[in-house]
């Protein structure tokens, strides 16, 4: 190892969703937030990696190679971007189909494809997803498979359509319950199913003479679930906070 040279180590330690909340309400008093999140204080993240055949990004992160290359795709908030993976992939495959007809008809695409370039970045990948679908359009007409851009123009405007319409997961919330009777955790559940279909109770911190439960749940209707819940006899409080993690359910 180089000791003139900067390494980063990363350590991870588990810790429960109730310390995690307690953590991050510690935070907020001393951490502004991410200038990039919306009025719920989060945003959800998803990832798409991408490898060649020998796993090449994988064992180089394994392996702490330095420098390495990190191939991925990113989606903020559940954005249309979703739309622009699945349509990005419906004109590969018309691409692929194409070129297969001919290895004179492929060495012209690649050559087309890579002579194109853009002077401004292309930050919203909806537009970079049509810009590709006519450029494709253009390259598999010009090759004389006209039925294949058909076809991909029919497909595509359905999936797009289609994928537009789907409704987006509702991201869940944390809802912290602090009572002082260990017999009421029944109650507490029944509260959460009168207004939550789906919840997964994910910590029981039980004492003689206290019980604080932690419970993941998709609800719209906050508010009347926290009066509800504070009307219960022997809960002394109650806290939904916004959950920035992956839906269990």
């Amino acid at each position: 190892m180089n000791p003139g040279k900067k390494y980063r180590h990363e350590y991870k330690y588990p810790i429960s969703d109730l310390e995690a909340t307690v953590l991050k309400q510690r935070l907020n008093g001393v951490m502004p937030l991410d200038a990039h999140v919306g009025p719920s204080g989060m945003y959800l993240i998803s990832s798409l990696y991408f490898d060649d055949y020998y796993n090449s990004c994988f064992y180089d992160n394994e392996n702490g190679t330095d420098p390495r290359e990190k191939f991925r795709i990113r989606i903020y908030n559940h954005s249309s971007s979703r739309i622009s993976l699945v349509g990005v992939a419906l004109i590969t495959a018309a691409i692929i189909i194409t070129i297969q007809t001919s290895i004179v008809v492929s060495l012209g695409m690649v050559g087309a494809l890579s002579i194109v370039r853009f002077r401004t970045a292309i930050k919203d990948p909806l537009d970079l997803m049509f810009l590709f679908w006519s450029i494709s359009t253009g390259i598999i007409c010009g090759a004389g498979f006209a039925e294949y851009a058909v076809v991909l123009a029919v497909v595509l405007t359905v999936v797009v359509v289609v994928l537009d319409w789907l409704p987006i997961a509702k991201a869940p919330m944390i809802l912290i319950v602090n009572a002082d009777n260990i017999d009421l955790e029944n109650e507490i559940v029944g509260v959460v199913k009168e207004y939550s279909k789906h919840y997964t109770v994910k910590s029981r911190n039980a004492s003689a003479s206290s019980l604080d439960m932690t419970i993941e749940i998709a609800t719209k209707d906050v508010s009347s679930l926290i009066k509800k819940m504070s009307g219960v006899e022997g809960v002394n409080g109650v806290s939904a906070l916004a959950h920035d993690g992956e839906v269990t359910f």
